[in-house]
């Protein structure tokens, strides 16, 4: 079977990985990079990604739309968040109702709306799910055991994804919640920089563990002031992936708060965000501005937002947990 993945990064790369492992899958991603796609369909390697990670023949890559695209059963979706909406209008004249997977996370800035949204209103489809857990790309690719929330508009797509992701290393668990997936997957990048800015001020694991604490209530009350079920903080998009992003060097999320925390030297915190892909810095924004919006008060983004985007002392994240009611 034909399965497309819009986008080349690490995370692309790793759920390729997992969709080869049954043997009549046949993985095409699409690049907008040439040089990419020369490179891996000779070596089958993208060297500037992982150096020394061999892909199997069965995954291929191309810098067409339609070719990739073409006779596919299935579409994943892994771009950053801010680019779904050019991709859903580039892919609109080749798409035929196929079902659809999005495994990016975060909320549309333009129209302050759940990426499964825009692609629905876009493509004028309900054939949607949205995958989200506590997985970094470099874990899929050395086949360690992990595991994703998954959940959608209906269950055929989420059984024909299901049945060609899950495999020995890799474990999906369905959701009914579909807003509350999305939220988790957004918000946990925003409490890594958070959890990042705490470590870079050279607190304990102690106090990283109190602010994750405190996030978790956080984080439940936005998912059901915004139309999700408490419950699915406990998920693997939820809890799971709290816990990793917020914990881990691995995070982008977190390094980047970490800078924050050590210096809030401006020049370093522009000069890494112009090198790596921070979600969670592009998720603030717009999470901020959709609880301001929605009128929901959720002072611990308030003040995440105002370090972050303003400048604020950082020590002031510390004072905060203390004082909370």
């Amino acid at each position: 079977m034909k399965i497309t993945i819009i986008g080349t990064g690490a995370y692309s790369l790793g759920i390729a990985l997992m969709l080869s492992k049954k043997d009549n899958n046949e993985i095409v991603l699409w690049t907008e990079n040439k040089d990419n796609e020369i490179e891996f369909n000779n070596t089958h390697k993208l060297q500037h990604i992982f150096k020394d990670v061999y892909f199997p023949n069965n995954i291929k890559i191309t810098s067409s739309y339609e070719d990739a695209l073409k006779d596919t059963k299935l579409i994943f979706l892994i771009t950053g968040a801010k680019y779904i909406q050019d991709v859903c209008n580039n892919i609109k004249p080749f798409y035929k109702d196929t079902p659809i997977c999005i495994a990016s996370k975060g909320i549309h800035d333009d129209t302050l709306s759940t990426l499964s949204t825009v692609v629905k209103n876009i493509l004028k489809t309900k054939n949607i799910c949205v995958i989200s857990g506590p997985t970094f790309a470099i874990d899929l690719i050395n086949n360690e055991p992990t595991a994703l929330a998954i959940a959608g508009y209906n269950k055929k797509t989420i059984n024909l994804v299901k049945r060609n992701l899950q495999n020995d290393t890799l474990k999906l668990r369905v959701s009914s919640d579909i807003i509350g997936i999305e939220l988790c997957g957004s918000i946990k990048n925003v409490i890594a920089i958070a959890s990042g800015i705490i470590k870079g001020l050279g607190y304990s694991e102690s106090t990283q563990a109190f602010l994750i604490n405190e996030s978790v209530h956080d984080i439940k009350n936005i998912i059901y002031a915004l139309g999700g079920r408490k419950k699915t903080i406990l998920s693997f998009a939820g809890i799971g992936d709290l816990l990793l992003t917020c914990t881990s060097t691995k995070s982008r999320n977190y390094s980047f708060g970490y800078i924050i925390g050590k210096n809030n030297n401006k020049k370093e915190k522009e000069e890494y965000l112009k090198n790596n892909t921070v979600e969670g810095y592009y998720a603030l924004d717009s999470i901020y501005k959709l609880l301001k919006k929605k009128r929901v008060k959720i002072p611990l983004i308030t003040l995440i937002y105002d370090i972050v985007m303003n400048d604020k002392d950082p020590h002031s994240l510390a004072t905060f947990l203390i004082t909370k009611p």
